[in-house]
């Protein structure tokens, strides 16, 4: 397991710079595009002996499987090999075994990285259920703008993370041959059986970035219910939501949910309660109609926005309501009592 410590000063890019870079070190360089394309080599396999055999890449935090959050954070691979047996993803992949089966990190990656094609290849394990996208680009930017072999994270402990990382692919190739006394031709996978990884990432050279939460990985039930516990803290459950909802109703789409939220206070504040939901249904319906993206939500939100400021403003101007079952009179006014009235 690779400790969890909420997010804090100096631990995570949105907390602003970390530690002090020493030798080898980068201090949570900011995120940026990537610069150039890169292939994901995503290692699901493994007897997850301390999870009772469980299946650990199919165990949902947030609503969400683990091996699918961590193909959401890969979304900008080229190509995503997932070396595992074959199951259901949210994202489309190419498979990969390693040979024989269970032959543990080395062979899978091995095996993982024959199928991709771009220099930059990142790799990480299933079982990430906080790795971002962000992350992801932050990795293969630091490598890219580096003479390095690879880029990976380091935990709270300043641990290394190799399943967490960036490498350059002809590096890897180079070092998985030395260690298969294979210079070049296929076959020699079975000699990398039950190797660990720091027999390859010991001879490469490694640019070293701490990040507590994205390398925090789920080796225990204990990390199940921690992963499982932060997802729905107040600064964290909306997104979750969000994010697991439109995985759920297959919705590829990133819309600013900023708008949406105002839009349902407006509509619930200014018209009433039961309001908010229904109007932002209403709006999800309108952008459909009118082809989706994030422009037709925005647009469709625009107008009903103006639409519960006006009915708010209407109100406001009419002061209130009169009250249920009196006649609606001025004050001073004398009601008519006549028989016909």
């Amino acid at each position: 397991m690779t400790a969890y410590e909420p997010p804090g000063p100096g631990t995570g890019p949105a907390d602003g710079p970390g530690p002090a870079a020493g030798p080898g070190t980068a201090a949570d360089p900011a995120p940026g595009p990537d610069p150039a394309g890169y292939d994901a080599v995503v290692l699901a396999g493994g007897g997850a002996r301390r999870l009772g055999g469980a299946d650990k890449p199919g165990l949902r935090v947030g609503g969400r499987a683990l091996l699918d959050r961590v193909l959401a954070a890969c979304v900008g691979a080229r190509t995503t090999v997932v070396v595992a047996d074959h199951r259901p993803t949210a994202r489309p992949v190419t498979w990969a075994r390693e040979d024989p089966p269970g032959g543990g990190p080395l062979a899978a990656l091995a095996a993982g990285l024959g199928l991709t094609t771009e220099e930059h290849v990142v790799v990480v394990s299933a079982d990430l259920p906080f790795l971002a996208g962000s992350t992801v680009g932050r990795l293969v930017s630091v490598l890219a703008a580096s003479d390095a072999d690879g880029v990976l994270l380091t935990d709270t402990d300043g641990r290394d993370q190799p399943l967490v990382a960036a490498y350059r692919a002809p590096a890897l190739r180079r070092e998985l041959a030395a260690l298969t006394g294979d210079r070049g031709e296929r076959g020699g996978r079975a000699d990398l059986t039950g190797l660990p990884l720091r027999r390859l990432t010991g001879a490469l050279r490694l640019i070293r970035v701490p990040d507590a939460v994205a390398s925090f990985d789920c080796d225990t039930w204990d990390d199940i219910a921690t992963a499982r516990a932060r997802i729905r803290e107040h600064g964290h459950v909306l997104d979750e939501w969000i994010t697991a909802a439109k995985d759920e109703l297959g919705i590829d789409l990133d819309v600013d949910t900023g708008v949406l939220l105002d839009l349902a206070r407006d509509a619930a504040h200014g018209v009433a309660r039961p309001a908010a939901p229904l109007t932002t249904f209403l709006v999800g319906y309108a952008a459909g109609r009118a082809g989706g993206g994030r422009e037709a939500v925005a647009e469709a939100a625009r107008k009903a926005t103006a639409l519960a400021q006006r009915w708010a403003q209407e109100a406001a101007d009419s002061g209130p309501a009169p009250a249920a079952g009196k006649p609606d009179v001025a004050p001073d006014a004398t009601p008519d009592t006549r028989p016909d009235a």
